[in-house]
């Protein structure tokens, strides 16, 4: 069995805004921990570092395209979690594509 691609990827990391509801915050009850999260409403916050004009997620950990690893993985919140469902690793799914290259990296 091949290794995991995205330990060595992390472009989704670097490319996309997470904005999420407030709930999954560990203040309210979730598992996010708040320090990461910058509210925009009264119910939604993002994650820190993803809207920078060159996004790169607070919680992100090594260099895109060589190791990557989230700091908060079992954390995570909801948008992360389902990016990474809607496609085993990322394979064929066109938002891991265009992540990957911004970054200058081909498709899984």
């Amino acid at each position: 069995m091949s290794a995991n691609p995205c330990l060595s990827c992390g472009a989704c990391c670097a490319s996309f805004r997470v904005d999420f509801d407030c709930s999954e915050l560990e203040s309210q009850g979730g598992r996010v921990p708040d320090g990461l999260a910058v509210e925009l409403t009264g119910r939604l916050v993002r994650m820190r570092g993803t809207d920078h004009a060159q996004p790169r997620c607070a919680a992100f950990s090594g260099q895109v395209g060589v190791k990557a690893s989230c700091g908060i993985h079992e954390w995570r919140p909801s948008p992360c979690r389902e990016f990474g469902e809607r496609a085993p690793m990322g394979i064929g799914d066109d938002a891991c594509a265009r992540a990957r290259a911004r970054h200058g990296l081909a498709p899984i």
